[in-house]
């Protein structure tokens, strides 16, 4: 099967599971509207297709591993809506479309991310088919990747320690930006039963594309084109955060994007059928939204 098939295949799979969730009708139903909102806003689903493509490469049916995917994509989703909030990033543009908040309010939209978060280990908690010790160990997997050692402790640094030098930049985004990635990686690991091994060179492959993910990011702020990228540009110089572009110039920030795609797929080039991660691993450096 090709790349664009797959990827195709795994990406219709994520949204139809999505869209199954919260449709109950409740005397709350505003949040479960607001929930959706987000969660079916679009997007390229990269995360949780990461996490389905390791579920194959360890050797069993990826449907097995949507839950996992997509509690994962649930977690995601709650960091944006909190992240474009006015005590945060104060962006009224998510996708090209208006932020959560700018639709529902303030307080509907913390409620919404605050109810995406626990909503996601139930996901996992109530995975079928997978053994029980696998779920204990998603649970763990994506609680460190989103916790205060990971997405969270990312934030921090992001919105309230002025990071100012490459090495705290560098934390920075394996924090806030590549522990998601590396745990949707895992979660597919997981469902899979992977041995340490490999589940150490997937780990390897997803730390350093996230890192490419976000020097990419730090470029499209300053060269992208709104309407394509769907959020406003230029608002990190807006706000006064130190990005890639700053230190190392947009010439630097692509050699260092494309050395850091060479150590993704150097980590997992010895995998059969590794062809679909190194598309991948293309496709995200050379995005423009």
């Amino acid at each position: 099967m090709d790349y664009q098939t797959r990827y195709a295949a795994y990406h219709a799979a994520i949204e139809a599971y999505l869209a199954g969730l919260f449709t109950q009708d409740k005397p709350y139903g505003k949040l479960f509207e607001s929930m959706r909102y987000s969660i079916l806003a679009g997007g390229k689903r990269i995360r949780p297709v990461l996490t389905l493509e390791f579920a194959r490469l360890g050797g069993i049916d990826w449907h097995l591993a949507l839950p996992y995917a997509c509690a994962l994509e649930l977690v995601h989703n709650y960091s944006l809506i909190h992240d474009d909030l006015p005590c945060m990033d104060d962006d009224d543009l998510r996708r090209g479309k208006p932020t959560n908040h700018k639709v529902f309010g303030e307080t509907m939209a913390v409620l919404a991310g605050d109810a995406l978060q626990p909503e996601a280990f139930r996901l996992i908690a109530q995975a079928p088919e997978l053994s029980a010790q696998s779920r204990i160990e998603a649970v763990e997997v994506l609680a460190k990747a989103a916790g205060a050692d990971g997405m969270v402790g990312g934030q921090v640094l992001d919105t309230v320690c002025n990071v100012q030098d490459e090495e705290n930049l560098t934390l920075l985004h394996r924090l806030k930006t590549g522990a998601m990635i590396a745990g949707a990686v895992e979660l597919g690991c997981v469902a899979a039963e992977m041995d340490a091994q490999k589940r150490a060179q997937a780990v390897e492959y997803a730390a350093q594309l996230g890192l490419a993910f976000q020097i990419r990011d730090d470029m499209l702020d300053v060269v992208g084109d709104e309407e394509v990228f769907g959020k406003p540009i230029g608002s990190d110089r807006e706000e006064g955060k130190v990005t890639f572009v700053d230190l190392r110039g947009l010439d630097g920030c692509a050699r260092l994007v494309d050395e850091c795609t060479a150590r993704a797929k150097a980590a997992i080039a010895d995998w059969p059928e590794h062809e679909f991660l190194f598309e991948l691993a293309d496709q995200m450096v050379g995005r423009t939204v």
